[in-house]
């Protein structure tokens, strides 16, 4: 199935609502506003069939300190893929599009994972962050997020093979669920 790469700004209002109903469905409505949100700024990955739209997957920029740098984050969001689209190949058609735009624009892809979608990057390469992870709050500075711990995962070939688990990674705050 053909695979459409597009810049927020390039969507229409009908895909934008196509993609915010296929996550809708695609979380069982656990998906919220905010998350919506988060999936928006950056470039997404269509793929639509027959039934229309498929699976999609979004990467934005976000900012991460490590060991005194900050780094440019390719930071994967809102990947889904319909219900009745599952174990067709789609979701990694959606992160192997993803990753090439994280691996070309930014010094490191990151995403916070599920259970359940962990399988699908670790069998990726992702790699499950160690360390600690925490926030720049804009009220109380750095706090940790230590209920994230274990659920972020970094993108091989880029920073997160330099990256040092001894050491912190603190990413910018961000409304709603920061990670």
């Amino acid at each position: 199935m053909p695979l459409r790469i597009a810049h927020t700004a390039d969507l229409g209002p009908a895909d934008l609502r196509a993609a915010r109903a296929l996550l809708h469905e695609a979380f069982d409505g656990d998906f919220t506003d905010s998350d919506w949100e988060h999936g928006l700024g950056g470039m997404h990955a269509l793929v639509h069939d027959g039934a229309g739209l498929a699976a999609h997957g979004s990467v934005v920029q976000r900012r991460a300190r490590h060991r005194g740098r900050w780094l440019r984050v390719g930071y994967v969001e809102a990947v889904g893929v319909r219900p009745d689209a599952r174990r067709r190949g789609l979701g990694g058609q959606v992160m192997a599009a993803l990753e090439g735009i994280a691996g070309r624009a930014y010094d490191l892809g990151a995403l916070s994972a599920s259970e359940d979608g962990a399988r699908l990057y670790t069998a990726r390469g992702w790699r499950r962050w160690a360390g600690r992870v925490c926030a720049l709050s804009p009220k109380d500075g750095i706090v940790r997020l230590a209920d994230e711990e274990g659920d972020v995962y970094l993108w091989p070939g880029l920073a997160g093979d330099v990256l040092d688990p001894a050491h912190e990674l603190v990413f910018d705050w961000r409304d709603g669920d920061v990670m």
